[in-house]
């Protein structure tokens, strides 16, 4: 497994929900396409639109989806978000329901709305009042309620919502369900199909391991037709080959959603790093991350000071887990932790730890042992 990652000999990286390192596969890959480039310039150009496409159905195979034809590779989460929030054919007093907690590129652009007349309203998770997260968020939705917005795991704590109870209210309310997966796609199994989502959208260089710059955007069909495209180029037409052409059509697909040229560095990137998740198989990516989490989680709870604060019960789980020792120990901790050198984040009020499938478990008891140290 070392040479897969070499990270794992320079530092312990727990910080795969913020900006995860490449493989070496990906890597490679890269290097690859490089000296292709260096060498014969745009020459390979067809056979780089081979990993294109290969690229599309490994996306396919992640989230079950139909067809390639509901996949637009796009350049992050949140061009994703605003082609939903500025395609969707609103009327004056509709609203989205979304998290208050929730990263800013999932609450900024419903916010932004407001110059249109929709409202934005918002779940604070922190006052719930004995509701699940899921029925509080559909109590919030009524008649005007028209995009039901969320992440499938929330960046902060890591808590996963119900998506197929969430997609199944949506569906019977003729609500859209737009789902942000990019604190699961790449360790826990994703089934579009299942949650009965209308839109996906993740950045790939978290979990799934790949360059910044490159996201997947799934459109179903029914959401494809109804979003309005706010984007136009010569990538995005149905005859992206006649260049003298003058009337366009946009795609049938979702490459509607694809402006201009790719990002080919970023494909070769990513097609490498999926390929080696899907090889690896993310049901056993998702049951060894889900046991460290585990081993993190039994080993704090001994560490005088320190609380779990990320709900670990199996249907809430994810990658993540957030802890506190208090202001003053956390600011220690996190001082000890660039000595070491272990990588984790400060969010939600804790520290946040993001172990995936190949961090040793030696790592984890050491990263422990760290915070132990630096505890008063």
């Amino acid at each position: 497994m070392l040479p897969l990652f070499p990270v794992v000999e320079n530092c312990i990286y727990l910080n795969h929900a913020a900006v995860a390192p490449w493989p070496q596969p990906t890597v490679d890959a890269l290097q690859q396409f490089a000296q292709q480039n260096l060498n014969f310039g745009a020459s390979y150009y067809p056979t780089w639109l081979t990993v294109e496409q290969a690229l599309r159905e490994k996306v396919v195979t992640l989230l079950n989806a139909d067809s390639i034809d509901n996949i637009a590779l796009v350049k992050n989460t949140s061009e994703g978000l605003s082609f939903v929030a500025y395609g969707y054919p609103w009327h004056s007093g509709d609203n989205v329901v979304g998290i208050r907690q929730e990263f800013p590129s999932n609450r900024f652009v419903w916010q932004s709305l407001a110059n249109k007349n929709v409202a934005f309203r918002p779940l604070d998770l922190q006052t719930l009042g004995g509701l699940t997260a899921e029925h509080a968020l559909m109590a919030l939705c009524d008649s005007h309620t028209r995009i039901l917005a969320v992440s499938s795991v929330q960046y902060t704590t890591g808590l996963r919502l119900n998506l197929p109870l969430l997609g199944e209210f949506c569906r019977q309310h003729g609500i859209l369900f737009c789902v942000d997966a990019i604190q699961q796609l790449g360790v826990i199994p994703f089934d579009v199909v299942a949650c009965q989502a209308d839109i996906v959208v993740a950045d790939g260089h978290k979990w799934l391991m790949g360059p910044e710059g490159l996201a997947i955007f799934y459109v179903s069909d029914a959401a494809r037709n109804c979003l309005q495209l706010t984007q136009y180029g010569w990538h995005m037409v149905e005859h992206s080959g006649d260049y003298q052409a003058e009337t366009f059509t946009p795609a049938a697909s979702a490459r509607r959603f694809e402006c201009g040229s790719p990002n080919m560095l970023g494909i070769h990137a990513l097609n490498a790093s999926l390929g080696l998740l899907l090889d690896t198989g993310i049901e056993r990516i998702w049951r060894q991350v889900s046991a460290k989490i585990d081993l993190l989680a039994d080993q704090l709870r001994q560490v005088t000071s320190v609380s779990v604060l990320s709900d670990l019960a199996v249907e809430r789980r994810s990658g993540i887990l957030t802890f506190t020792a208090g202001a003053e120990n956390n600011t220690r901790i996190m001082e000890s932790f660039k000595q070491y050198p272990v990588i984790a984040a400060e969010r939600g009020g804790g520290i946040r730890l993001s172990p995936h499938f190949y961090t040793p478990d030696s790592q984890l008891l050491a990263t422990v042992g760290v915070i132990a140290a630096a505890v008063f």
